[in-house]
């Protein structure tokens, strides 16, 4: 994950590719942290951006359980 995620682009994955994302974030938070700890680390802005990164997708994925939020592939315009 190069970039910043945005919370509309999130709305687009479905739960398998939300917690896909989320695995990749935590996994690159721990790399982080890793380098951090060994004084290897260039960007530490990095780390802020990943823990919101993380913190944006569990957002939508209690969103989505308190149905606050649709989960892609159900239509609302059927609904109306």
């Amino acid at each position: 994950m190069a970039t910043k995620l945005i919370a509309h682009e999130l709305d687009e994955l479905n739960a398998t590719d939300l917690e896909a994302k989320l695995r990749e974030a935590k996994e690159e938070l721990f790399n982080l942290r890793f380098q951090a700890a060994t004084g290897q680390l260039d960007s530490h802005g990095r780390l802020r951006v990943v823990k919101k990164d993380i913190a944006r997708i569990y957002t939508v994925l209690r969103e989505r359980e308190l149905g606050i939020r649709t989960t892609p592939g159900t239509n609302e315009e059927a609904k109306a």
